[in-house]
């Protein structure tokens, strides 16, 4: 609603937005991306990320947005973990990671 006020070389792109489908995942995609600039700014300001996905998302959004069209994507503790290091979990290799095409 706020696009004309928002995005005024292009007031008409509302309509971009018309098909329900595009709207609700452009908006999630959207705002996964802000979560993660949320992240970087966190950890460049020192603090620890636990950013969290597998949650009972329809009780989170009960108890926190009911009466409202908010809806959660993902969790994220922000803080200050423990201060005691320890080893780097094992990550896959690029080649079994990655596939160039």
């Amino acid at each position: 609603e706020k696009i004309p006020e928002l995005f005024p070389h292009n007031p008409g792109a509302k309509h971009w937005f018309g098909d329900p489908a595009v709207r609700d995942a452009t908006a999630f995609r959207n705002a996964t991306l802000q979560g993660g600039y949320l992240m970087l700014a966190a950890r460049a300001l020192g603090l620890d990320c636990g950013p969290m996905s597998g949650f009972d998302q329809a009780a989170l959004d009960a108890d926190f947005f009911a009466g409202t069209q908010v809806r959660s994507n993902f969790l994220c503790a922000l803080g200050h973990g423990i201060d005691e290091p320890f080893a780097r979990l094992p990550r896959l290799s690029f080649d079994d990671a990655c596939q160039l095409i």
